[in-house]
């Protein structure tokens, strides 16, 4: 598990219009909410992705980028952020390489069934590119909002 001072683990992946996406690119430009989730279009998942599209003014004006990431598709990704007119940016990882260096890939339970999963898990990446915030066990309700207030803290 990553810890708060660690410097990020770099990626490379694609947005939902399949274009690159380097978490280096903006190192000393923005801080980034990197959020990993379970799947579009669920209820949970898209609690949490309106209440991040909600605040996403907020964000930007705390020189702040909020990136969502699941293991679905950009043809996924894009579906649900036309569904549900969402503002945030959506990662395909759909070879699972990211969660596996955040650490949230890894054995579920859900209603008495295990089932191998990505849990829902959010990291703050400062502009140095350190962990600011690690949380492995993310309610998605209200989560937004928590995470909001910690970027207009960081310096």
């Amino acid at each position: 598990m990553l810890e708060i001072n660690q410097p990020a683990p770099a990626f490379t992946t694609v947005n939902q219009d399949g274009d690159q996406i380097s978490l280096a690119q903006y190192r000393d430009e923005k801080n980034i909410v990197l959020y990993f989730y379970p799947k579009d279009d669920t209820p949970g998942c898209t609690l949490e992705a309106n209440e991040f599209t909600g605040l996403i003014e907020q964000f930007a004006a705390a020189d702040t980028l909020v990136l969502g990431i699941s293991k679905d598709s950009c043809e996924k990704h894009q579906k649900f952020i036309n569904k549900h007119g969402l503002k945030v940016e959506l990662l395909a990882d759909t070879n699972g390489e990211v969660c596996e260096l955040y650490g949230t890939w890894g054995e579920r339970q859900f209603m008495g069934k295990k089932y191998m999963g990505i849990g829902r898990s959010t990291f703050v990446i400062d502009k140095l590119g350190k962990l600011a915030h690690v949380d492995y066990k993310v309610k998605a309700k209200g989560h937004a909002q928590a995470m909001l207030e910690l970027v207009q803290g960081l310096s």
